[in-house]
């Protein structure tokens, strides 16, 4: 199928309370790295859901309580209408999560599709049903509008089967119990941004490490994922901002038979009411914690958050066989230079020097001179990811 003069794509990036978007000119080419119009709805299932777009004042919305996500989509649909004008909107491309062992690529939606997808909505229930809602919403109104899922996991197909393996019964490997990796769409991104930024110098062992409200590292090489730190669900690797991270299966049995939670209310503590939010009883966000530093919960939350983050680094950095990129990316990656600068002052032992007059400046590249590994910054978009792939299988 190819592109009318015209059209414009819709990036569609749907979580638990959020829906951000994201509208290319498809028309333009190539593709521009920056949507010609984006924005966000908040707290969806809360009180005051927020409205928030590119030159529009932002606005708080009534959305019915009984069913507010369909509500919170038709009002993004009623402002992309009022946008269009006489211009056709070409497809929608939307962030799911998970692909399961079947979907390495992105794929058009059709009605058996979205019934594979909803068998994963247990590996990924904090962001697989709402962006499946989503579809099935627009596949409602507009059956003949190309809807593309474009896989977080995808990018992690080429990791070796070694690191997929989960060191349990050979049957469940057959069922499909294995580790999968997810923030791929931000991966890819900066697989792609970094060849073009540094060339060769990219092309060695990388490690990218995508901190936001969710987090998670992955060991590149020639900017294929090696590696990664989630694994079969995305509670794995990190501690995160309400999500634990990795975590001894005996505290589990621990939490169910000798305290005696069920499983949903286990579920809801390991990604609800863990990582920095469950360790500080404050706040999920760094930005609300260093401040309070003088208590002592939240001391300690963030010590262990970054404790986590080394850790892992030097987990990756021995599959490696050494480092020789750092790249920081995702909300706290890109925006938290204290954070950053803990982390790379207990790598001194792997080569990172830190600039920290770069670094409190936010630059693309915070190393020092005397630094044996490069350490960077690199704002991800997985928006325009997610638009490049589906025009491409759309071209195709």
């Amino acid at each position: 199928m190819t592109q009318a003069a015209g059209d414009l794509l819709l990036v569609l990036n749907c979580g638990s309370s959020s829906i951000k978007f994201a509208l290319f000119d498809a028309a333009v080419s190539p593709l521009p790295r920056h949507p010609a119009w984006s924005g966000k709805i908040e707290g969806i299932t809360g009180p005051s859901p927020r409205y928030e777009a590119a030159g529009e004042p932002d606005a708080m919305l009534a959305l019915d309580s009984s069913d507010p996500y369909t509500g919170a989509l038709m009002h993004i649909r009623e402002r992309l209408q009022a946008r269009l004008g006489d211009r056709r909107l070409a497809a929608v491309a939307h962030r799911v999560v998970h692909g399961g062992s079947k979907y390495f690529a992105p794929v058009r939606v059709d009605a058996a599709v979205l019934a594979d997808l909803r068998s994963y909505i247990p590996l990924a229930p904090l962001h697989q049903p709402f962006a499946l809602e989503a579809i099935e919403a627009l596949l409602g109104l507009h059956p003949d509008l190309p809807q593309v899922a474009c896989f977080d996991t995808a990018f992690h197909h080429t990791v070796p089967k070694v690191e997929q393996m989960l060191p349990l019964p050979r049957a469940l490997w057959d069922e499909g119990l294995r580790r999968y990796g997810f923030h791929g769409l931000s991966y890819a991104y900066m697989a792609t941004v970094l060849a073009e930024r540094y060339g060769a110098g990219a092309r060695g062992r990388t490690i990218c490490a995508h901190l936001g409200s969710g987090a998670s590292l992955c060991a590149m090489h020639d900017l294929r994922s090696v590696a990664t730190t989630m694994g079969f669900s995305a509670l794995d690797g990190l501690m995160m901002g309400t999500r634990c991270g990795a975590l001894d299966p005996g505290a589990l049995l621990y939490l169910m038979q000798i305290r005696g939670l069920g499983v949903e209310q286990v579920g809801h503590m390991l990604y609800h009411e863990s990582g920095l939010l469950g360790v500080s009883g404050v706040s999920p966000d760094p930005r609300e914690l260093l401040p309070r530093e003088d208590e002592p919960p939240v001391r300690e939350a963030l010590a262990l958050y970054v404790r986590r983050i080394v850790r892992e680094i030097g987990a990756l950095a021995a599959v490696l066989g050494g480092l020789d990129m750092l790249v920081f990316t995702a909300g706290i990656g890109e925006h938290n230079a204290v954070i950053r600068e803990r982390v790379c002052d207990a790598l001194g032992w792997l080569g990172v020097a830190l600039d920290t007059r770069a670094n409190a400046a936010h630059a693309a590249v915070v190393s020092g001179p005397e630094s044996r590994v490069r350490v960077v910054v690199e704002p991800t978009n997985e928006e325009w990811i997610a638009a490049r792939a589906t025009l491409e299988l759309m071209a195709g």
